[in-house]
């Protein structure tokens, strides 16, 4: 029978270096599960099929933490314990003959816009369904989008098609790779399973908070391409949506252009159209004139709150220190991290965002003549400091105006004074120490930020410092601005995932519906299976 069991706990000395750490971990799971159910004494007794679902930290009592497991295995003996074992993701499947809209209309290749962690799984989905999906991505391949934000970095030179916003893999693959996320879905499972299938940890599958890590992003994200490619999907590298045709209720094509930061750039201008049913909208929160047109064409939308703030960064073993109690412990618990909130008096909510152990700032600018911070770690997380978003809640009754893209102006206002601010600066972006930041009104961080942030950032600082000794000490290094923590705009959508125009499903972070690669990731999962029900998709018997 197979069971589940939760709060297995290990401490550091019952298994060797991390760089065996899976079988020594098995072994010691094995070894309490043993002699918990008296396996010791019975040699007849064996546990089978041991599979770590969730691994977790409890430093409660700091320095003796503790690592602390759920499991399923298989037993023949009956245990005082209910049966468990984990829901299996279930893929749709079309008829036999392939299946047709049920509105009786000729089917063409779904389209998704978008190959950031929403366009990724979306376009899996579909290619494994058999619709050869089309995926149009306005910025370039991994590899060449990584020297072009090489040379943004180095040289200042910036692309507005290819950048960290903009190109395989989306904002995502210049980041930590967090797969740590607040909703509770059965297709969690099958994004993580993807990643490891490409050539991810297979931690990642357990971990409380797994992370793939910036550099093995950029081998894991072409092998997933590839996988869409081969089974009959096809990726189209700079190429932007420039418009969508419609008979008044349902879509019925679109426009694109060649944006010259694909495989022949010498086509640049070149536009184009194809005829379309089912289009999927997983544009990122940073394709503005994206939004523009979407508005200009009628598509319902909103305002929607989002966050702004800085990147504080600390040295990585004083946030070791205080989350461990023993800095030297994260040599066996990997790089403590950290997640903060505090609530202002007048209600503002002040939180850290976006964690990196053992990561770096990066400028993560998409638009000239503005500046845009983020923070990135490798797969190591073996840097000297560790940075996070430090972000202020921003409501729409802050922007101004009712307009549904007010929030994307409102962005633009303060990533302009931080790019004037940050010209003085290595790298294009106004720094400070917090100490300065306390007491300078004129600091260029501060001016880079609404006043509202910056106050509610002083007020919670000492509260936050409370939770995490150290945070608050004067030499935490500032950096303005961060605005892209979340899209400024929703667009709407039923509950079948449609727009007001049939056939269009916006889906993940950009049209409003998630907040980071696993949440996104599921988004682009059900906005495929909205399509495959229409073409008669039903779950596996």
């Amino acid at each position: 029978m197979r069971y589940r069991i939760s709060e297995i706990r290990i401490r550091p000395e019952e298994y060797a270096d991390r760089d065996r750490r899976m079988d020594h971990i098995q072994r010691a799971l094995e070894r309490k599960l043993l002699k918990k159910y008296g396996g010791k004494h019975d040699p007849g007794f064996h546990i089978d099929g041991l599979e770590i679902i969730r691994e977790s930290i409890d430093a409660r009592k700091k320095p003796d933490l503790r690592a602390v497991y759920t499991l399923d295995f298989d037993c023949r003996r009956k245990l005082p314990l209910p049966p468990g074992g984990r829901e299996e993701y279930r893929p749709l499947v079309l008829p036999e003959d392939g299946g047709m809209p049920k509105e009786g209309v000729a089917a063409s290749r779904p389209v998704i816009i978008g190959f950031g962690p929403c366009g990724i799984f979306a376009a899996l989905i579909l290619a494994e369904a058999g619709l050869a999906p089309v995926v149009l991505e306005r910025g370039r391949p991994v590899q060449e989008r990584t020297a072009d934000v090489r040379r943004f970095w180095e040289e200042g030179i910036l692309d507005p098609e290819s950048n960290v916003q903009f190109g395989e893999g989306g904002a995502g693959t210049f980041s930590d790779g967090k797969l740590t996320t607040g909703i509770r879905d059965v297709r969690i499972r099958k994004v993580l399973q993807e990643f490891v299938q490409a050539g991810a940890d297979p931690e990642i599958l357990y971990q409380q908070r797994p992370h793939i890590g910036t550099d093995r992003l950029r081998e894991i994200i072409p092998k997933i391409r590839g996988r869409i490619e081969a089974l009959g999907g096809e990726v189209r590298f700079g190429t932007k949506l420039t418009g969508i045709e419609t008979d008044g209720e349902r879509l019925t094509g679109i426009r694109m252009v060649a944006t010259g930061s694909g495989r022949d750039p010498v086509s640049a201008g070149e536009a184009s159209y194809m005829p379309a049913d089912h289009l999927i909208l997983a544009i990122g929160h940073s394709a503005r004139d994206t939004f523009l047109m979407l508005q200009e064409m009628g598509l319902p939308m909103e305002p929607k709150a989002f966050s702004i703030g800085v990147r504080i960064e600390h040295p990585q073993e004083r946030i070791n220190k205080a989350q461990y109690g023993d800095a030297a412990l994260a040599e066996v618990f990997g790089p403590a991290i950290y997640k903060l909130h505090h609530r202002c008096e007048n209600g503002r909510g002040v939180y850290t965002f976006c964690m990196c152990p053992g990561g770096r700032v990066i400028n993560a600018s998409s638009e000239e003549g503005g500046a845009v911070t983020n923070g990135m770690s490798e797969s190591g997380r073996d840097s000297r400091f560790a940075n996070a978003g430090l972000l202020v809640d921003v409501r729409p009754a802050d922007f101004g105006s009712t307009d549904p893209l007010a929030g994307i102006e409102f962005q633009r206002i303060y990533e302009r004074l931080a790019w004037e601010q940050g010209r003085a600066f290595p790298g294009g972006l106004p720094q400070t120490e917090y100490g300065t930041f306390r007491v300078d009104p004129s600091d260029p961080v501060r001016r880079s930020l609404p006043a509202f942030a910056g106050e509610a950032i002083l007020e919670a600082m000492p509260h936050l410092g409370k939770k995490l000794q150290g945070f608050d000490a004067d030499d935490a290094r500032m950096t303005a601005t961060e605005t892209r923590s979340s899209s400024p705009v929703r667009i709407l959508r039923d509950e079948r995932m449609q727009t007001s125009i049939r056939g269009i499903l916006p889906a993940g972070e950009g049209p409003g519906y998630a907040g980071g690669i696993m949440s996104a990731a599921v988004d682009g999962i059900r906005a495929a299976e909205q399509i495959l029900r229409r073409f008669g998709g039903k779950e596996q018997e």
